[in-house]
């Protein structure tokens, strides 16, 4: 018999077998995908940012199609697209969808190059991570904003931008897409997703010093005291002093502004708010 052709009918004979045993395994292995994955995935933005807690868009559809056929979307939101985006899924998988506020990046340290003057050089590198580990940096303030961008460079949105006049980072509330990146990437926890409020609103303590108040005066002119005037005044219950620090709530807060007047450092600031009407003094 010709040698060729037996190659041929052996090549085939492998071939053959092979096919079916790929076949097989296919069959018995093979991972099966909801359709709605792939849907829900493509209503979501594509950024990959990971503030919703998941790892990419991806990761958010899966925990999405799960919470459908668990009852319950609590939780999981998009911080990217946002309400329109979170309710285009509820459709798709039939779901009600809760109206979530929205909230932004705030930057709690308002120590200026004027209101927190340097006492030392730093000269290593110039990233806000690396200055924190080795201390507690230019200034005499061992919590404020250390000046050095990484909040901007994790940004993926440009909606933060370093102000080279005070040295402080600045939110884009129209960019800002609460996706929490620069959140994560501050060493010192100085900036929070609050609340927008309405018609972009906000009261909070610019400071999250918790030295006490001499030494917290004299790192910074305008950082809190812990004094807990504010608390006094608040009639809402929104503000508490804990380690020589107070917060402001911002679901408790009625933006009444009483707090900003009791402030004596200044440390607390009002957003957005229409200036003051000075009240005339009445002659006696």
């Amino acid at each position: 018999m010709d040698p060729i052709l037996i190659a041929v009918i052996v090549l085939g004979c492998i071939a053959l077998i092979s096919s079916v045993i790929l076949y097989v395994c296919s069959k018995k292995f093979a991972v099966y995908e909801d359709p709605r994955i792939g849907q829900v995935a493509e209503l979501l933005p594509g950024a990959n940012c990971g503030g919703c807690g998941f790892p990419g868009c991806s990761g958010l559809a899966c925990e999405l199609v799960k919470g459908a056929d668990a009852g319950s979307l609590e939780n999981l939101n998009c911080p990217v697209g946002g309400a329109e985006t979170m309710s285009k899924i509820a459709d798709l998988l039939g779901m009600a969808m809760a109206n979530s506020e929205p909230t932004v990046a705030v930057v709690r340290c308002n120590g200026t190059c004027e209101n927190r003057p340097k006492v030392t050089l730093y000269s290593g590198l110039r990233t806000c991570s690396a200055m924190h580990s080795c201390g507690v940096g230019e200034t005499a303030c061992g919590f404020g904003c250390l000046g050095c961008g990484d909040c901007v460079a994790a940004c993926k949105f440009d909606a933060i931008k370093m102000n080279p006049e005070t040295g402080l980072p600045e939110v884009d509330d129209d960019k800002c897409t609460s996706c929490g990146a620069c959140v994560k990437a501050c060493p010192r926890n100085i900036i929070e997703l609050r609340k927008k409020g309405p018609k972009n609103r906000r009261v909070y303590v610019q400071c999250v010093s918790k030295d006490k108040g001499a030494v917290a005066k004299k790192g910074c002119a305008v950082a809190c005291i812990g004094c807990g005037k504010c608390q006094k005044e608040c009639s809402f219950d929104a503000i508490i002093v804990e380690n020589n620090l107070a917060y402001i709530d911002f679901n408790k807060c009625r933006l009444c502004r009483k707090c900003e007047t009791a402030c004596p450092t200044g440390a607390i600031v009002a957003v957005n708010f229409p200036p003051k009407k000075v009240k005339a003094e009445v002659a006696a």
